[in-house]
């Protein structure tokens, strides 16, 4: 299945879910609503015909103040077709909030604290948010493009 078949796909079972495409990412990217994409990785995991069985990453980043977005990056692999998929949600950025994936895909779970804890995105049902490379006292979100570091953490300096 190629990735007009999947779109297409998607389309009829999910009407409103596809809001574009990004045809010059690597691999080919399908712009989804951030309301159904819960919805769309069940369907492309849960599908015999796709079967996304494996969630390679999932990124976040921080757009900055001009685009006042986060864009949440799923990867996604179907190992027995051998598919490649990449799924973007973009987020308002003052809140950025969305439904976890983690139970669809374990591995979902680590990728949605490291997206937590460094650029502070909401995953909504998440067995266990918290942080994942910060302490969990740490102040801010060190990959927004807003952040400013602490002077001190616990009486040590932090900056050099």
């Amino acid at each position: 299945m190629q990735f007009e078949e999947i779109k297409s796909f998607i389309n009829e079972k999910i009407p409103d879910a596809v809001q574009g495409e990004d045809l010059e990412s690597t691999p080919q990217a399908l712009l989804v609503d951030a309301n159904f994409i819960h919805q769309v990785c069940d369907f492309l995991h849960a599908n015999e015909k796709t079967y996304f069985d494996s969630l390679s990453c999932i990124s976040a980043l921080d757009n900055g103040e001009e685009k006042d977005s986060v864009e949440i990056v799923y990867n996604l692999y179907s190992i027995p077709f051998d598919l490649h998929l990449m799924l973007k949600v973009n987020l308002k950025r003052d809140q950025p909030q969305i439904e976890s994936v983690s139970n669809i895909w374990r591995t979902a779970d680590w990728h949605e604290r490291e997206a937590y804890d460094l650029v502070g995105v909401q995953f909504n049902n998440h067995p266990d948010l918290r942080r994942i490379l910060l302490p969990d006292d740490w102040e801010g979100f060190p990959l927004r493009k807003d952040y400013v570091e602490q002077e001190k953490y616990h009486d040590v300096k932090v900056k050099y």
